[in-house]
């Protein structure tokens, strides 16, 4: 059998206002719950299980996109006013990054609402 990540299990203060701000980010929507996680299915069936905490360190979760999915949901952050950022260390705001080791690739970082730093990018074309 291969090995595959199954699903994660992403910590959030409000699970239900976490998991619909990136799946309306990411153009998809909020699974019905499992016990009492709320999760996000991606389209290679990985699902992020929001739970509820109060106490946790942020993590960062990236996804690959196409071009027209980076393009829709850029624009979704940017119409709701949500700053993104062109470098991890989120210094460069308004800004996207494009990827000096793969050609074509293009990206961005934006935080939710519990600090997680979500990064978007497209595949690009890897360099021989």
């Amino acid at each position: 059998m291969t090995v595959e990540l199954n699903h994660t299990i992403v910590p959030a203060r409000d699970p239900q206002a976490s998991a619909q701000f990136l799946a309306d980010i990411l153009g998809l929507n909020v699974d019905p719950p499992v016990a009492h996680f709320i999760p996000v299915t991606l389209a290679n069936q990985v699902s992020l299980d929001y739970d509820q905490l109060d106490d946790f360190e942020p993590h960062h979760y990236a996804f690959m996109v196409s071009e027209q999915e980076f393009d829709a949901a850029l624009a979704r952050i940017q119409h709701a006013g949500i700053t993104h950022y062109g470098d991890p260390v989120c210094q460069e705001g308004g800004q996207i990054y494009h990827s000096k080791r793969t050609e074509g690739r293009r990206g961005t970082y934006f935080h939710d609402p519990d600090g997680h730093l979500m990064e978007i990018l497209t595949p690009g074309d890897a360099r021989s």
